[in-house]
């Protein structure tokens, strides 16, 4: 399969994702096109910081945070709002950008039968997930291995896009989440180049799995 026919794939069998990279490398667009693919008949409740996800769908919720005035009153957190969103009883949540620890509960819905939830990490390939995971979650109180057993048992699939100093951007590596004994591992199953080479690496077999599940 072609990148694209991966990336619908994972969406239609309800994987659990982030989609990770660094500054400007198009992870907000990415994320809005495969928000796109969903199942017309679910409902999405987006979660951002500032509106910037537009999905092509008919059924989408947002809830934007909203900082204190001058008075230190009124703030509406991404985190008090993530727990809002789960009232909602959406299909799908997203969380259009994870920046403190309303990752852990981002990850505590898809833990709580929440399939197909996901949003968006700022980091520099998918091995470095768990260790941000860790450090946004430790203000909260939560301890590193705690953090990762949410990790473990919630995330399916890590998405890694990437730019070159041209400006072109890709989908650079799927990589999907293994937990072993408390320890959390993300290993790379396909990975492309700039010019659209693929390679498939350890997690390949895993991967094909949980989008023919």
């Amino acid at each position: 399969m072609q990148a694209l026919e991966w990336l619908q794939a994972i969406v239609q069998s309800r994987v659990a994702f982030l989609l990770t990279g660094g500054t400007g490398t198009g992870k907000t667009t990415l994320l809005s096109a495969l928000l796109s693919l969903v199942d017309p008949g679910d409902r999405l409740v987006l979660v951002e910081d500032s509106a910037e996800l537009k999905p092509q769908h008919p059924h989408v919720v947002f809830l934007q945070s909203r900082h204190r005035n001058i008075e230190g009153a009124g703030e509406v957190s991404v985190r008090d709002l993530v727990r809002q969103a789960l009232r909602m009883r959406p299909d799908r949540l997203v969380v259009g950008e994870a920046r403190g620890p309303e990752v852990i509960d981002l990850l505590s819905a898809m833990n709580t039968g929440h399939e197909g939830g996901c949003g968006t990490l700022h980091a520099n390939s998918p091995a470095d997930v768990p260790a941000r995971v860790a450090a946004l979650a430790a203000p909260a109180g939560w301890s590193r291995d705690s953090a990762m057993a949410q990790l473990g048992s919630a995330l399916d699939v890590v998405l890694h896009v990437n730019r070159t100093p041209a400006g072109q951007r890709w989908l650079q590596e799927i990589a999907v989440v293994r937990s072993v004994d408390g320890r959390v591992e993300i290993v790379s199953a396909l990975r492309w180049d700039c010019t659209g080479e693929i390679h498939s690496g350890a997690g390949f077999n895993e991967l094909s799995a949980l989008v023919t599940r």
